[in-house]
């Protein structure tokens, strides 16, 4: 039996409480630089549409939001929301850190009652893929927009067209076969690949003139970092803090080797294969406005 919404989103809620949190805490600053350029082009996107009321989906912990701070100022308004406590009490204390004015809010975006109207940009660095309704997520969205803002989001293309996300699991397959299966229109990673089925998304939520742009960003990390890269991150990194140490010496090297095509003298050197989905919003407010 599949589970419900209401049963895929608990689970996004404790996997981003616990062993998600903990993994992208511990690997904060080696996600931030190979994912760095996604802040460059969010920060462009901001200054191109002269917002100044701006609401980071998914922000984790705070890059995003912080890099937006950092080009409005004083004079604008950045919030970043996640459902994850931890990274989000990290996102402030960046935030702190460097005396930035970003609010950040530890609430779904799903269902958090946002004030009607109060942005006029909403963006996202893969952070609306995890929602278990995401009309809803996204209808949701739309009540929190001016009809004059835009909305930007930077969402993964398939799993075919990233090799680099599916070589850990690819690899570890025959030693842990327990690995679980990726579910195309299940929450997760590659949950926005269907171009098609982001436009209806988006359509029966409220927003049009959608414009969805597949972009290649180049990306790096050195290469010392790999292991722990692949060690942490996701349903494998989960397995292996769980193995016993020769299976767990045993897979990592396999992995490893698994890799080599993607490592250059001393860097991991990858294509985020994405879509760039821009938007605006339509007239009413989309399946709210219809449940009324």
């Amino acid at each position: 039996m599949s589970e419900s919404p209401q049963q895929q989103q608990e689970e996004q809620a404790m996997l981003w409480n616990g062993p998600g949190a903990r993994a992208w805490i511990e690997l904060q600053s080696l996600l931030d630089g190979a994912l760095r350029q996604f802040e460059n082009l969010i920060v462009q996107e901001v200054a191109a549409q002269s917002a100044s009321r701006v609401l980071d989906v998914g922000c984790g912990t705070g890059a995003t939001t912080l890099a937006v701070a950092r080009l409005l100022g004083t004079e604008g308004r950045v919030v970043g929301i996640d459902v994850s406590a931890p990274m989000i009490a990290v996102a402030r204390a960046r935030a702190a850190r460097e005396g930035l004015a970003a609010n950040f809010i530890v609430a779904d975006a799903q269902t958090n009652p946002f004030e009607a109207a109060s942005f006029d940009m909403i963006t996202t660095r893969f952070g609306v893929m995890f929602f278990a309704d995401p009309a809803r997520a996204l209808a949701n969205l739309r009540q929190a927009a001016t009809d004059a803002a835009s909305l930007c989001l930077f969402v993964w293309r398939s799993a075919a067209d990233n090799p680099f996300m599916t070589t850990a699991e690819r690899a570890a397959v025959p030693l842990l076969p327990e690995i679980p299966a990726r579910a195309a229109d299940a929450p997760g990673q590659f949950a926005f690949a269907d171009r098609v089925r982001v436009t209806r998304l988006l359509e029966v939520s409220g927003w049009s003139e959608i414009e969805i742009e597949p972009i290649d960003v180049p990306c790096a990390f050195p290469e010392s970092e790999l292991v722990r890269y692949f060690s942490n991150l996701g349903p494998l990194g989960r397995l292996l803090q769980e193995a016993t140490e020769p299976a767990r010496t045993q897979v990592i090297a396999k992995i490893r080797a698994a890799f080599e095509p993607f490592v250059c003298q001393n860097e991991v050197r990858f294509l985020a294969a994405c879509w760039r989905v821009r938007a605006r919003p339509g007239r009413g407010s989309g399946l709210q406005d219809r449940s009324r």
